[in-house]
């Protein structure tokens, strides 16, 4: 845009949320595996940038092995890179883990400057540092963009406090997404019995080494006779709520396997040559977590959605969102 008192070009500027994406470790994976590295970083990469389309966003320059795009949007903005995330996640089980190219992704909300399709700015130099601090398939905020998102997500955060950045003026509240994987584990049995040992006397702590080893082998019989009994071929619908121009809709699926504590299905999507693919678990108490992806044929995730729910008296009842919300009430064939 021209300015008519000067002639010369005026600043334009704009609010946005910056995504900024790296590979972590990449020297080491170019240096180890050149093509190989590469050829699994354009796989990685075409995946990310159908998913910021499919959130309406835009990548607006890459080099190297940096990623950066741009959304309208906080909330799809944080949507997009978790289901990124998950989507190169599964890419990644694939491949050993000394090969794997794990993405480190950073997001701010702020005021940009506009030089033609390219964004320029604190706002998107704030978003590759917050991206610096971002755990390989971990995701990074800052305050700006956690305001604008909280209990707006089924997502858990955890504050890092305010961070000072490189050639950043003021420190940034910043936050990291924590999925369920990441929580503490509990402590492991063997500690527990070491700390029984040392708590009583001999003879009762042998006693009571019986009766635990007992009543493990019990729990581990009931844990399998759990699952055994929730075994078999599921069917139902699965129902999506609006996305786009799309209308919410529900469809009928068939032949859910769910086999000792594990679930699973592939069938065709909506669009022709894409299929439908679901994986998931379910534990002996009958708590249901899963994915349910569209894969095209080439073997990508092109989006997909995450679900938790119960399965009871041969009822797999789930729900859960992604690129869009999903419901799936499913009963024992």
């Amino acid at each position: 845009m021209v300015d008519e008192i000067t002639g010369s070009y005026a600043v334009e500027r704009k609010l946005a949320t910056i995504l900024s994406a790296d590979v972590a470790e990449y020297s080491r994976l170019m240096a180890e595996n050149e093509e190989h590295t590469l050829l699994t970083f354009r796989g990685h990469k075409q995946i990310f940038e159908s998913l910021v389309t499919a959130h309406r966003g835009r990548v607006f320059n890459t080099a190297g092995d940096a990623i950066l795009a741009e959304s309208g949007s906080a909330v799809e903005a944080v949507r997009c890179a978790t289901e990124i995330q998950a989507a190169l996640r599964t890419r990644n089980d694939q491949l050993p883990p000394t090969q794997q190219v794990k993405f480190r992704i950073g997001i701010n909300l702020g005021d940009v400057l506009l030089q033609g399709s390219d964004l320029l700015g604190d706002g998107v130099n704030v978003a590759a540092r917050i991206q610096s601090e971002a755990e390989p398939n971990g995701v990074c905020i800052s305050g700006s963009v956690y305001d604008q998102i909280r209990n707006k997500l089924s997502l858990s955060f955890k504050s890092m406090g305010e961070i000072n950045y490189k050639n950043v003026p003021q420190p940034v509240r910043t936050y990291s997404i924590i999925g369920s994987e990441d929580f503490g584990a509990l402590p492991s049995l063997s500690r527990k019995r070491a700390k029984v040992r040392y708590e009583i006397w001999i003879g009762a702590g042998a006693a009571l080494i019986l009766v635990v080893a007992g009543y493990l082998g019990y729990g581990a019989f009931r844990h399998q006779q759990a699952l055994v009994s929730q075994n078999g071929k599921y069917s139902g619908q699965v129902c999506m709520g609006p996305y786009r121009e799309e209308a919410a809709r529900c469809y009928t699926a068939y032949n859910v396997n769910v086999r000792d504590g594990k679930i699973s299905a592939r069938y065709p999507a909506k669009d022709p040559g894409n299929t439908n693919v679901i994986t998931g678990e379910v534990t002996d108490a009958g708590d249901v977590r899963m994915e349910v992806n569209i894969e095209n044929a080439n073997g990508n995730h092109l989006v997909g959605a995450r679900l938790s729910g119960k399965l009871k008296d041969g009822a797999l009842i789930a729900q859960g969102d992604g690129f869009r919300t999903y419901k799936v009430d499913w009963r024992r064939d």
